[in-house]
């Protein structure tokens, strides 16, 4: 499903310029193959079925295989609107990078659960914009639901790690270290729709803040202090709940303000009140998650003898041999 409306999006799209189309089918139950007949005729398609080796590992293989020079990477779940392409064209014509990344949003399609969770990934609120956003492109990590990697740059850099999550921003620091351009194009924005729940969300958030502090160790340049956010919050949040019931009011009134700005911030964005009180508890999954995992990781990281794969083994795959 999330194949076909991707590859309806790419049929739409406003671009007269050749281009291939690499599907990687990285070990799915469901094979897409026949969404690939489906629309053969259409689109230049390269479909590549594999066995499990996990996303970095698999978007190697498929730019490996791929007939072009310059690689757009983007999840399945995500659909492109027409003009994208022109607006990555003419980006990198005017001011040409081995790398970029573009912003993702949501589209009034989408659930009220995926544009809540659009925004909290998304907003300056939560995330400080470092998944896309204007105020933060200094700073921008391109992520490869939206990342534009010449062939330069995947050959002497060697692709994605095998960590997952984290192997886009850890491409991303490396990419600098060697010297290479990496820039943030607004206007290629993409529509993410992330067909999770609120369970996958937690787990998908948790494995994130378990990745940061292996970056921090493998790249302490990288280290910031707003990666201790979540957990500072999460901690803030208990405390205040504790001292409410001893009469000390003032901490939790702070994080009722704060609410109040996502959810009237949320409201303004989104025009609809169950979004917006979506967002509210989609945030405290997101901070939680991400805090206790930020937390455990940057113990078991610093403290302990071993080294992350042993620590962590859900976070790493084996590659293709």
């Amino acid at each position: 499903e999330e194949i076909r409306e991707l590859f309806q999006s790419l049929v739409k799209l406003e671009y007269n310029k050749p281009y291939e189309i690499v599907l990687v089918e990285d070990g799915s139950e469901r094979s897409s193959e026949n969404i690939v007949e489906e629309y053969k005729d259409r689109l230049h398609i390269n479909y590549i079925s594999k066995a499990n080796t996990g996303p970095g590992d698999s978007r190697n293989y498929g730019m490996q295989k791929a007939s072009g020079d310059y690689f757009i990477l983007v999840d399945s779940d995500c659909i492109l609107p027409p003009e994208y392409l022109l607006h990555v064209e003419s980006a990198l014509t005017e001011d040409y990078a081995d790398c970029f990344g573009g912003p993702d949003t949501s589209d009034q399609s989408f659930t009220n659960l995926q544009r809540a969770i659009n925004y909290c990934m998304t907003s300056l609120f939560t995330t400080g914009g470092i998944r896309g956003h204007k105020s933060a492109s200094a700073d921008f990590q391109p992520r490869s639901f939206n990342m534009g990697l010449s062939q330069k740059a995947f050959e002497i850099s060697g692709g994605f790690s095998n960590i997952h999550p984290g192997e886009d921003p850890d491409l991303s620091i490396r990419l600098k270290k060697l010297g290479l351009k990496t820039k943030y194009i607004d206007e290629a924005y993409l529509f993410h729709k992330r067909r999770i729940n609120f369970g996958s969300f937690y787990r998908q958030v948790r494995k994130f803040g378990l990745a940061r502090p292996i970056l921090t160790k493998w790249h302490p340049e990288s280290s910031k202090i707003t990666y201790w956010f979540p957990t500072l919050f999460s901690i803030g949040l208990v405390v205040s709940i504790a001292l409410l019931i001893y009469g000390v009011i003032w901490p939790i009134a702070v994080y009722g303000l704060y609410y109040l700005a996502i959810f009237l911030d949320s409201l303004f964005r989104t025009r609809k009140i169950f979004i917006a009180l979506l967002t509210l508890l989609a945030i405290n999954i997101q901070f939680i998650g991400y805090g206790l995992g930020f937390l455990k990781s940057f113990i078991l990281v610093n403290f302990s003898k071993k080294k992350p794969r042993e620590l962590f083994p859900e976070l790493f795959f084996e590659p293709t041999q």
